[in-house]
């Protein structure tokens, strides 16, 4: 099916209440925690942060889809970090904990809505920890499986296309502000679960909703198609 279908190729099929269709997720940054694992394998927070900033800035800066593995290894190095660190990211992937309320979050929108993850990972490392939430989702694209990272809008539209549902009708919940590029591009509402307190981007339009916390973007989506 291709990412580029219009309105007139989406089944109109009823929500109930006030839900969106279906909610999209950022995976590593709004769901998981992947800031702890990352700053462990690093030995500081210091150092896993700026490795973590360079990897984005990589996976943002590259567009097309290169091995996601190989821009962690070159982030890492990069920052002056041992092979050793990428080994150990890999090591404590199936270790990545879940925000606190991220697990509630899902299972109280599971009877409302279709749920999805769109995330800049390999298909590998990228559903491995999709499944760490016990979700059974309805559709999980990667980079790898779409061919560019995000915020590139065709994942988003990759995952949509799937789901068979138009992007007004669909809401996105970022992790990282860099997202809001894309679901803009798109025509995806977003909701920003800011936990770590990042500045906005420069140049990237401004969330629907931000909260440091993911219990708030509940009653948004549930009152989503009234306002």
């Amino acid at each position: 099916m291709s990412p580029h279908q219009g309105p007139a190729d989406f089944p109109d099929t009823d929500a109930p209440s006030g839900y969106p269709r279906a909610v999209l997720f950022d995976l590593l940054t709004a769901l998981l925690d992947s800031w702890t694992v990352w700053n462990r394998a690093a030995g500081t927070e210091a150092l896993g942060r700026a490795w973590r900033a360079e990897y984005l800035r990589r996976t943002y800066g590259c567009g097309a889809y290169q091995p996601y593995e190989q821009l962690v290894q070159e982030a890492a190095a990069a920052v002056g970090l041992p092979a050793s660190a990428p080994d150990a990211l890999e090591a404590h992937w199936a270790e990545l904990p879940a925000w606190d309320g991220a697990r509630e979050l899902l299972q109280a929108l599971r009877p409302h809505c279709r749920l999805g993850v769109v995330t800049n990972c390999s298909d590998r490392l990228g559903r491995q920890a999709a499944s760490l939430l016990g979700v059974d989702w309805d559709v999980v694209v990667t980079s790898e499986e779409a061919g560019f990272y995000k915020p590139d809008p065709r994942p988003y539209a990759l995952a949509l296309a799937r789901l068979q549902v138009r992007p007004e009708d669909a809401a996105f919940v970022a992790g990282s502000g860099y997202d809001l590029f894309g679901t803009s591009k798109v025509g995806l509402r977003t909701y920003w679960h800011n936990r770590v307190g990042l500045s906005l981007p420069q140049g990237a339009p401004a969330p629907e909703r931000e909260s440091p916390r993911l219990d708030a973007a509940l009653p948004w989506l549930a009152r989503f198609r009234n306002g």
